[in-house]
């Protein structure tokens, strides 16, 4: 239940423009000081589960692992997402939550 309970969040989250995915994108957002936090499926290659994590870690950006790329898209109504990043304070407090 919980699971549905973020997923649901960050579809809000979407709707409200408030999130960027794919790799590229975040990380512009990451650099740019936007992302507010980051969400990576655990079944992300090594190459970008290194790129992100590093730069959260240099930017200080709160990073949370999802089960999987097919949930992550799935959250936000596409195919398959890797990495998202969530732009606006308010839905990143709650998401965190939710994912701890």
């Amino acid at each position: 239940m919980k699971e549905n309970r973020w997923m649901s969040l960050l579809g809000l989250a979407n709707r409200a423009r408030q999130i960027t995915s794919g790799e590229e994108l975040t990380v512009k957002q990451i650099q740019r000081g936007n992302a507010k936090l980051v969400l990576l499926s655990a079944d992300a290659s090594r190459n970008t589960t290194k790129k992100i994590t590093d730069k959260c870690n240099s930017y200080e950006v709160p990073l949370k692992v999802v089960e999987n790329r097919y949930i992550l898209g799935q959250a936000i109504g596409k195919d398959a997402r890797v990495v998202v990043a969530v732009l606006d304070d308010g839905f990143a407090k709650k998401l965190v939550t939710l994912l701890d």
